[in-house]
């Protein structure tokens, strides 16, 4: 059909009211005519009906409508590009007669007129400069493609300033545009965006809306689909509604693409200029994420511990269902997380933000926020993610400044059955944020408070015979006692509860204690017990007390490799790539080791031999072997001070140190040798 009659019968169907499912067809119809029409006043046509006609927006599908005619003017520019080079063409493109590039745009641009909302004129200039410039196309000319990049920037300001009240499809749109558009934007363009409208509108569209993640709500329906099956089991079906529901959220354009979306906003929030939308962008993350947990409570899924999924849930929920759904959870998480980041590098470089009206308030909510995504990014793992270590620990930082705000904060998120472990596992996920950001605010919190309500919320985790599946927690708990223990205000409430603690550290390893945090927490208590600590000045002989237990215990210890989470590296250059998995006597004697460099030098002179004898009575090789390279290391390495350090090198070189450690005190050799002669050597 000649493209005068196609173009005709085409605007026909535009005007006339049609179904949903007809509009790819007349889109794809639309975008063939644009590349193809050679009068310019058609192309501006063309473009004008398309922006405006019934059978497009009169039932919209939401942003796919909206990214269906981004896609029509991306298209129909990739095709006038090709046509601009010959040697790339296909046969069938050549010899065809088209309007230059310059012409095409500029007529396509025309079409974007008073007859149709300005967010929609975003869909014409972003669809021609995707086309033209995406992937390092270079397609325009260096003046026309500032023209256009003028043109969006001049379009985008305009259609913020036409969004009144809650954001709608237009400011769906335009957050879409934007976010697919931005890279492409030069710097001087970038800074005439009005950022400080921009920032509300794409939150709402990203976090609040329809298109987005409808502010948490869709968590809550899930729990009618998630049924007990025959096996007692529960099941959430790949047929139910409320998974085909939340597939079809996850295939959304903002939710596809939430990635740089999120780091759109975050640069809305690096560049507005008013900095009371900081706070306001703060509470709605945070009442975004508290809805999260609130929804999640309410649902099936949420009495289920990550580690138990396999007993309670079917496998079709396994490996089908709930990857999606958490998928979407952590990509609600990455999005936050990324937004705070910006938002805490400007309380952190403004001056207003970081006064001490604004900053304490900002790094509580931040916290909040935190907290109640922590059911999503605990199944990460602690510092598998960086920015969210950062946001974290800096929050914490600015809070150590404020303790009344500090304590305030902690009273808010104390554990909801103090002293006790609870049952449902969202409660104990939130137990485990309350300590592992207790841990660091023991030093500016009170004796009363580091006793009535921290050592109070570790208390229940440090019992033994605990389930193995909250390892993780238990260890939060051990670090926070040390943390207590430590604090430099805490001389009298460590002298009260040290003993205790130390009974209970050694009850609950190796069973419910990774090697590792016990070997932290016997270092760290001989830290605290001897000079220049308080308490090593009322109880001196405490420190050797403790040696000379873990010593003794070492002795009886078993022999037997424990689970692989205890496995470490060998520093032995020949074997650095093995993984040697310790025993409980080989843990025992490397707390041992760890803890010599705070002993008084008057004491090394005891220890060192005792340490050989551990090292020397160990029956694995591979385990004695690694002893010796800690002992080493802990002797070469800096962790001792000069005095201490030239002590243990005289006893290693003139002291027959190194004889012990490597033979043992009973090897030594009783034949009468001349000077400069050498033992005979067992075949």
């Amino acid at each position: 059909m000649p493209s005068d009659r196609l173009l005709a019968s085409l605007l026909r169907s535009l005007q006339t009211s049609s179904l949903q499912q007809d509009t790819p067809r007349l889109l794809s119809t639309a975008s063939d005519l644009l590349s193809n029409l050679i009068n310019p006043l058609n192309i501006t046509l063309l473009t004008t009906q398309i922006l405006s006609a019934p059978a497009i927006w009169d039932r919209p599908d939401g942003l796919r409508t909206c990214l269906r005619v981004l896609g029509v003017f991306h298209s129909a520019s990739i095709s006038i590009l090709r046509k601009e080079h010959p040697e790339s063409q296909a046969a069938e493109l050549r010899g065809i007669q088209c309007l230059g590039k310059d012409s095409w745009v500029r007529a396509v641009v025309k079409g974007a007129d008073e007859g149709s909302p300005r967010w929609r004129h975003l869909l014409v200039i972003g669809g021609v400069l995707l086309g033209f410039e995406d992937q390092h196309r270079h397609g325009l000319p260096h003046s026309l493609r500032s023209t256009m990049e003028s043109a969006m920037v001049t379009a985008a300001n305009m259609a913020l300033d036409e969004v009144k009240g809650d954001v709608d499809m237009d400011g769906y749109c335009i957050a879409l545009v934007l976010n697919h558009t931005f890279e492409l934007l030069s710097d001087s363009e970038r800074g005439l965006i009005n950022y400080d409208r921009l920032l509300p509108v794409s939150m709402g569209s990203a976090f609040f809306s329809h298109e987005g993640f409808q502010s948490g709500y869709f968590l809550g329906i899930l729990d009618a689909d998630v049924l007990q099956a025959a096996d007692s089991k529960f099941n959430w079906s790949p047929k139910s509604s409320t998974f085909y529901q939340v597939k079809q959220m996850s295939s959304r354009p903002l939710i596809a693409s939430m990635g740089p979306l999120s780091r759109l906003i975050a640069h809305c929030a690096e560049c507005c200029e008013d900095s009371s939308i900081l706070h306001t962008l703060v509470d709605d993350l945070h009442d975004f994420a508290k809805t999260l947990t609130v929804q999640w409570r309410q649902n099936k899924l949420s009495e289920v511990d990550s580690t138990e999924e396999s007993v309670y849930l079917q496998q079709e929920s396994l490996k089908t269902t709930l990857p999606v759904l958490w998928q979407v959870l952590k990509t609600a998480m990455f999005a936050i997380v990324v937004v705070l980041r910006a938002a805490m590098g400007r309380v952190l470089g403004d001056r207003g933000l970081a006064a001490d009206e604004s900053a304490p308030i900002i790094a509580v909510q931040i916290l909040h926020t935190l907290r109640h995504l922590y059911f999503i990014s605990s199944r990460l793992g602690s510092g598998a993610f960086s920015q969210y270590n950062f946001i974290s620990l800096t929050a914490i930082d600015i809070l150590t400044n404020f303790p009344n705000q500090a304590e305030n904060f902690l009273q808010n998120i104390r554990p909801c059955d103090l002293g006790r472990i609870p049952n449902h596992p969202l409660d104990r996920c939130l137990d485990l944020f309350f300590l592992n950001t207790a841990e660091h605010l023991t030093t500016i919190l009170s004796p009363h408070v580091n006793e009535n309500l921290l050592l109070v919320a570790a208390s229940p985790y440090l019992i033994p015979g605990g389930n193995n599946s909250m390892l993780e927690i238990f260890e939060a708990a051990h670090s926070v006692m040390l943390a207590v223990l430590g604090a430099p205000q805490n001389g009298s409430l460590t002298s009260k509860h040290l003993s205790n603690y130390v009974n209970a550290l050694f009850n609950v390893f190796p069973q419910n204690l990774s090697a590792r945090q016990f070997r932290f927490a016997f270092r760290t208590l001989i830290r605290i017990t001897t000079p220049p600590s308080p308490l090593s000045a009322t109880q001196p002989l405490l420190p050797s007390t403790l040696l000379e237990l873990i010593r003794y215990r070492a002795m009886n210890a078993p022999i037997m490799p424990l689970p692989s989470p205890d496995a470490m590296p060998s520093t032995n250059s020949a074997s650095v790539s093995n993984k040697i998995l310790l025993s409980e006597q080989a843990a025992l004697i490397l707390a041992f080791l760890d803890s010599l460099p705070y002993m008084p030098i008057e004491e090394l002179e005891e220890w060192l031999p005792l340490a050989s004898d551990l090292i020397s009575s160990m029956t694995d090789q591979d385990m004695a072997r690694l002893c010796r390279e800690r002992l080493w290391e802990v002797m070469s390495s800096g962790e001792m001070d000069v005095s201490r350090a030239g002590f243990c090198v005289a006893w290693w070189s003139t002291r027959g140190g190194r004889d012990m450690v490597i033979h043992g005190r009973s090897s030594k050799s009783t034949e009468r040798l001349v000077s400069g002669g050498l033992p005979e050597m067992a075949s």
